[in-house]
Parts: structure tokens; sequence; C-alpha cells
């Protein structure tokens, strides 16, 4: 009898088999993605929280099965900041048939341009440099352009700047590509009508007393630095700034210095390093919302800290939302491909990511605006929202904006 039946169980998964259903294909699929980061190296405070987020949303989108049956392996490797690595990541990578691709700087990102190319694989960068969109299809920026949020941060001090003559402005850069993506455009806007004097561009080393610097901006009258860097040197000239007596008590302040910054030149984590020098009166934008504005956002990023065991200051922190936020994308391209009964390779995301837009846009809770992408437009989220830090905490200034000049130089 029990021969019979085992015959019978074998008789029954030869069909199966022989009708294309092998045994494997029921228990769902597994999509692969790489991310390539600096979790160690110059831009750690960067990259430690963002590699968290992207960790944990793929934790989560495997917890509560937001891709039915199938699973999704995301691949973190620390780069520490070195293009040669992370050429070395993603070559492993794709040994490993990865459909979508997670990349960290600009230098690394450039270096690549031709190798996504060539591979036709869709790449979401850390990188918001509007250069790394040239000469390639298949990069695509999470939000607006470091040009845009330096040129809008430029044209915000224009507007409100209340003494007489053009505000007298400096750049604090990285010196890298990356502190470098926005100079030509700030300078360009200036030339097509942007009423700002551009008193001086400075690349920053590794200095831990800013002093000298910031008694040269003085004495040519500086009124406002906007930095496109990271936030240890911020910090550090921020903490100079404050011995010297520098800093801008109220926006403007006449005889004083009131500092600005990028994405990646602020946010909560520079509090954390700079203290008292950062936690009043530091204007910072980006596309992100921060965790003092009230709402789903808000309530889910805590709750995925929480429930991945990370600390207060990751769950709050602009790169931990930065992070969720490509590993979003890149699920949502895989969510709306199994919709429309696609297989999930490399050219059904590349389409899924050209047609999120229109009615199609992608509303992750994380931006201050929808992400929109189409083959004339790979800038993700367009708008900017303005912060000004208040006892330790970055508050919202106005409604999300556009930056009205790149548009005019990008005519």
């Amino acid at each position: 009898m029990k021969i019979k039946q085992v015959t019978i169980v074998l008789v029954a998964l030869s069909y199966l088999l022989v009708a294309g259903f092998p045994i494997s294909a029921m228990a769902g699929k597994t999509y692969k993605m790489g991310l390539s980061i600096a979790i160690t190296g110059p831009t750690s405070d960067v990259g430690s929280p963002y590699s968290k987020g992207v960790e944990d949303y793929v934790k989560y989108v495997n917890d509560e099965k937001l891709l039915g049956d199938d699973k999704l392996e995301c691949f973190i490797r620390d780069d520490g900041y070195k293009t040669e690595i992370t050429k070395r990541n993603f070559e492993e990578f794709l040994g490993e048939e990865i459909v979508f691709y997670l990349n960290y700087s600009t230098g690394s990102t450039m270096a690549l341009r031709q190798d996504f190319q060539e591979e036709k694989i869709p790449v979401l960068p850390a990188s918001f440099h509007a250069g790394n969109l040239e000469g390639n299809d298949y990069i695509f920026l999470p939000i607006a352009s470091y040009s845009s949020q330096a040129v809008g941060l430029a044209e915000y001090v224009a507007k409100n700047h209340k003494g007489s003559g053009k505000p007298k402005v400096a750049l604090f850069l990285h010196p890298s590509a990356f502190g470098r993506a926005p100079r030509d455009d700030v300078q360009k806007s200036i030339e097509a009508g942007l009423a700002i004097d551009l008193v001086e561009i400075v690349e920053h080393g590794n200095d831990l007393d800013n002093t000298a610097m910031l008694s040269r901006f003085q004495s040519k009258g500086v009124q406002y630095v906007i930095s496109q860097t990271v936030q240890p040197p911020v910090a550090t000239m921020l903490k100079s700034a404050q011995s010297l007596g520098m800093i801008a008590k109220t926006y403007g302040e006449a005889g004083k210095i009131t500092f600005l910054g990028c994405h990646y030149g602020g946010g909560p984590a520079l509090v954390s390093l700079a203290g008292s020098a950062a936690d009043d009166n530091y204007y910072w934008t980006t596309s992100y919302k921060m965790m003092t504005a009230e709402g789903p956002g808000r309530d889910e990023q805590f709750a995925l800290a929480k429930r991945y065991g990370r600390d207060e200051d990751v769950a709050k922190d602009a790169n931990y939302t930065n992070g969720i936020m490509v590993a979003q994308v890149a699920v949502e391209t895989m969510r709306r491909a199994k919709a429309k009964g696609k297989e999930i390779t490399r050219a059904a995301l590349y389409e899924e990511l050209l047609a999120m837009n229109g009615d199609n846009a992608f509303n992750s809770l994380t931006t201050v605006g929808p992400v929109t992408f189409s083959k004339t437009d790979r800038e993700g989220v367009d708008t900017l929202q303005l912060y000004v830090s208040k006892g330790g905490l970055f508050y919202e200034i106005g409604a999300p904006f556009e930056s009205e000049y790149v548009k005019k130089i990008k005519k």
C-alpha cells in the first residue's frame, strides 16, 4: 500500500515538472540589488546611516511581504570612499546577477558611468551631482541636484538680504568632484542675473581650525557662507566661527556671518558634531522631510528604526531617510513591474523608472515632493525645503520650492 502511495506522488511530481511547474518556482523568486557605500572613511558620517536605511527597508520588504512570495536581497559592501574598491564591488555584484544598483560617491558614479551604460542597469546614487546624468541613460538622481540646492540657497540669500547692495557670499566646498559640482552653476546663475556678490570659493582641507579662513572672510565683508560638503568640516568651521563670535544670531545680522548648507552639509547629525555652534540659526536645504514634521512619514520612519534596533540618532538622521528612500524607489519599480506581469529584469525596472511621472509619480512619504522620472528628466524630486536649526532641531521655513535660476541656465 505504501509503495503504491509513493508511486502516485512521484507520478504527480513528474507531471508538474513536465507541465513546466518546477518545485522551486512555487517558493517564490529572489531579486538582487547591490549597494557600494562608504561605511568607513572620510564620509562615513553619511554612509553609515544611509546603509542602515537601505538595510532596514529591505528587511521590512521581506518581513511584510511587499513583493508577495518573492524576496529581495541587497548586497551591502563598504568601499571607504575609494573608487577602485567601488568598481570592484560593482563587478562582484554583477556576478550575483543584480537587477538594480545603488551607488554612493560622485567620483565613483562618474567613473562608472560607461560601465552602467554597457550593463544597461538602473542606478540610484547617493550623489546628487547633475553631471552624473551626462553621457549616460541609466543613472537617476533621487532628489534635486547639488546645483539646485546651492543655487536655491543663493536665491534665498538674495531675496531675504536686508542690507544695502548685493549680499557678499563665500562658497565652502569639499575638495572633490562632489564639492565642486554646483560651483559653475552658481557662477552661471550670477551671470544670468542672480543678485549676489560671490567673494570667494574655498575648497577646505582637513584643518581642525578655520580661524585664518574666517578672518579672511570677515576682512572681505563676507556675510553668508554656503557649504557643499559633509558634516565634519562644517562642524569645524562653525566651532571656529563661534569662538570668534562671528555666527549671526538672526538671519543676515550685520557684522556677522549667516551659515547655510546643502544636503550633506547639514541635518541633525551636524548638531551632534558641532554642538551649540549649530543648534540655532543654521540654514539648510534638502528634498527630504525632517522628523520634526508630524505625519505618516515621520511615524513610519521612527517605527522602522525601532523595529530593527536603531537608536534615536539614527532614526532622525536625514541620511537614514535617504537610504530608505532609494530602497523604496527600487522596490516600487519591482512592485509595478510585477503588477503588470513582467519578469523582473534590468530592462523592466528601467522602463518602470521612466514611466514614474504624471499620474504614475511615486509618493515615498520621505520627501517634500513626488518622485518623478522620464526620458528627459532623471532628477527625481524637483522641490526643495529650507530648514533652520532651533534648539538643536531643524524646522521648516516656508513651503517647498524649486530653484528659479537653475531652470534659467538649463534653457
